[in-house]
């Protein structure tokens, strides 16, 4: 899938680290507002992110020539990161349209995903995107506050 300047494709496990890069980039700024399990687990290492790919798909947005943003599903979690140099360019839309699409190809009709109360713009993207806030859970990530979005895979186009 293109978008402009922009080319989603699978992760691979040569793109871990620029991942791994991307996740901090874009969580650096939020840091003092998790706990730091809570930060560690948000901004996983090479390693980490490496096993990930065991657990289901994971994508990567390239934006003019470079890594921009991530994102990874499985069948109840998943993470979104986009680095803040590309904010603004379509790369979050992108993304989630990538899981929109997975979900309903893997016959999901439901999506959750869970945010950090104060990743503001993230929240307006998802609002946008047709998600709705819900009471399920997690409620926390290693102590850093959580709340649970939903929608139904079909209700709206994020494109």
């Amino acid at each position: 899938m293109t978008v402009d300047t922009l080319t989603i494709r699978p992760a691979t496990a040569a793109d871990a680290d620029a991942v791994a890069l991307v996740l901090a980039e874009a969580f650096a700024e939020f840091q003092p507002l998790y706990t730091p399990a809570g930060y560690q687990a948000t901004t996983p290492a090479r390693r980490e992110i490496e096993q990930r790919f065991a657990d289901g798909p994971i994508w990567v947005v390239e934006h003019d020539g470079r890594i921009a943003g991530t994102i990874s599903a499985i069948v109840r979690d998943d993470g979104m990161a986009v680095a803040p140099a590309a904010r603004g360019s379509g790369v979050g839309r992108a993304l989630l349209s990538q899981v929109q699409e997975f979900a309903v190809a893997n016959d999901r009709q439901h999506l959750y995903l869970s945010t950090t109360p104060f990743l503001s713009s993230a929240i307006r993207l998802y609002e946008r995107a047709g998600f709705i806030p819900t009471s399920a859970p997690p409620y926390e990530l290693f102590g850093t506050p959580l709340f649970t979005m939903e929608k139904w895979s079909n209700s709206v186009d994020v494109r």
